[in-house]
């Protein structure tokens, strides 16, 4: 690296000194550019903060924007310190929990060290009461959501016939919407761990503790999940007849928002590269029929709804019990689901975000990684003379490149490491590929047990490797990999966390899942023999 920093790197926080990439890689796995951090994630920090505020967990003056997460290298980092405190102050939680949940033994996560001012009884009761309405709230709010990220793709004019000052200030204008959506999207992301915490508590209670994970599977009405349908019909239709033709061509309007690396507008998605999407259709292709994932989605939701009646019976006789597992069935359900929906409705906003700088790269003849390293500040500049910046938006996108040669640090505490400091990807030693009889330890995410060949995909774009029945074994996991849950027998992913997007359609599809399975893309041979139980979190090489 020519630099110690990068251009939109953040300074550390004096108070809140801990940062993690846990969760954060499945968000933003690749640096952000520049011009996606200004009018984007300056947005969604602003969001995240009200997210604190709103929830009870701090007061104004305890949090800023700059102290909610980190850009470090260009990688985006979670403040851990931040949700420490929201396990000081949330009724019956603890920092120690909420670490479990991010880092499960982790070996470098530092201790948690208690300062005066961390407990608050005032915040501890405002919480409260926030948990209270997680329980009872319907969520109709997503659905205005749902209709404000409908009619910005609907009332998309012509961007062609705009000037550029007019598609940067289209472009300027959804930042109000996405700071909007990004709170309720952290709320409902909070809220979503709360009802399957019931559940679980009453599936031990009453003696078999996987009923938990099989209480909030095929819960229905998950958006992420529709994109997978939809490609599924497609690929039961001839590929030259009009008929796909018109299909797909609704399908861009639809869910052409959804790509790899979505959250940054850097990106393709389907709108913008769409052989994306259909290599995904190509691989349906070869699943017979009965892969269609509504199917399977009708056959763990009897299933569920099996054991809950189970629970009900059992149950019976205690009425406080059974008036704390209906509620947290509802909320869990109503949270799983509306977690989806509010990361669906943001990532509409952010697509029509990234198609007004894509007309203007388009239309100036400049490199679209390029055109990227503007910053909200040199918008002005740059379209008054644009020759002037391409000698140094070019120099930007070299450095900008050597960040993905980097390795960021899974946990960041006190001081960043200069950028000259952090491991190189190709330097790294590789990591000792498992042997027979292994067993490899993450997150259980979908119950179900699975025996099969391992398929290791290191690129959504470039799936066709992956045969149905086989094992997907990915780095990651967002809606540009979910469609190839459909003919996958089970999956299994580097990082992810409880109520990771994996593990959500995963049980959407009944197929078995466990996350957070560290080096599993490195440690697990392409081509192996792996048994997956979702359940117990384990992955054993054969």
């Amino acid at each position: 690296m020519t630099a110690e920093r990068w251009i939109t790197d953040l300074p550390i926080s004096d108070r809140y000194p801990f940062y993690t990439r846990a969760n954060a890689g499945e968000v933003l796995p690749d640096p952000a550019c520049p011009l996606g951090w200004n009018i984007v994630w300056d947005a969604t920090r602003e969001g995240w903060r009200d997210a604190f505020l709103a929830g009870g967990t701090c007061e104004p003056d305890e949090v800023s924007v700059e102290e909610v997460v980190g850009s470090f290298g260009g990688y985006l980092y979670i403040n851990a310190s931040l949700s420490r405190i929201f396990g000081v102050r949330g009724p019956g939680l603890t920092p120690e929990m909420i670490d479990l949940t991010y880092y499960g033994d982790h070996p470098d996560v530092p201790p948690y060290v208690a300062e005066s001012w961390h407990e608050s009884e005032a915040n501890t009761a405002k919480m409260a009461v926030w948990m209270q309405e997680v329980l009872t709230s319907d969520l109709s709010e997503l659905l205005d959501d749902q209709r404000l990220a409908n009619e910005s793709r609907a009332n998309r004019p012509n961007l062609r016939d705009l000037d550029d000052h007019a598609l940067v200030e289209r472009a300027r204008s959804f930042r109000p919407a996405i700071r909007k959506l990004f709170e309720r999207h952290i709320l409902v992301t909070a809220g979503a761990s709360i009802g399957p915490g019931i559940l679980n508590a009453i599936a031990e209670a009453v003696g078999d503790p996987s009923l938990g994970l099989k209480l909030i599977t095929g819960v229905g009405d998950v958006d992420s999940a529709l994109p997978s349908r939809a490609l599924w019909a497609l690929s039961r239709l001839d590929e030259g007849s009009a008929e796909f033709a018109e299909g797909f061509e609704a399908f861009l309007v639809e869910f052409g928002s959804r790509g790899p690396n979505e959250w940054d507008i850097i990106s393709d998605v389907w709108e913008t590269k769409p052989e994306l999407a259909a290599n995904l259709i190509a691989v349906m292709r070869k699943q017979d029929d009965s892969g269609d994932p509504a199917m399977r989605a009708n056959a763990v939701s009897a299933e569920r709804e099996a054991i809950t009646a189970h629970i009900r019976e059992a149950i019976a006789g205690d009425p406080e019990a059974s008036a704390q597992f209906e509620a947290g069935l509802a909320s869990a359900h109503r949270h799983l689901a509306g977690r989806e929906r509010a990361k669906t409705n943001i990532i509409k906003v952010i697509n029509e975000v990234r198609v007004c700088f894509r007309e203007l790269a388009r239309r100036h003849g400049i490199d679209v990684v390029e055109f990227h390293q503007l910053l909200d500040e040199e918008l002005e500049a740059f379209l008054g003379a644009p020759d002037g910046f391409r000698a140094r938006l070019s120099q930007r996108a070299v450095e900008y490149r050597e960040l993905f040669e980097l390795d960021p640090p899974f946990i960041i505490v006190d001081e960043v490491p200069p950028l000259s400091a952090w491991p190189r990807r190709s330097e790294a030693q590789p990591q000792v590929a498992s042997s027979t009889g292994d067993v490899l330890t993450g997150v259980p995410g979908c119950s179900g047990v699975v025996t099969g060949t391992a398929r290791v995909i290191l690129d959504p774009s470039d799936p066709l490797a992956l045969e149905p029945g086989e094992v997907l074994v990915a780095p990651h996991t967002d809606p540009a990999w979910t469609p190839l849950f459909v003919p996958a027998a089970a999956v299994v992913v580097n990082v992810g966390a409880q109520v990771s997007h994996a593990i959500i359609v995963s049980r959407e599809l009944g197929i078995p899942c466990v996350v957070s399975v560290q080096g599993a893309t490195d440690k697990i041979v392409d081509g192996s023999t792996v048994t997956v139980d979702g359940a117990a979190g384990t992955v054993t090489v054969h």
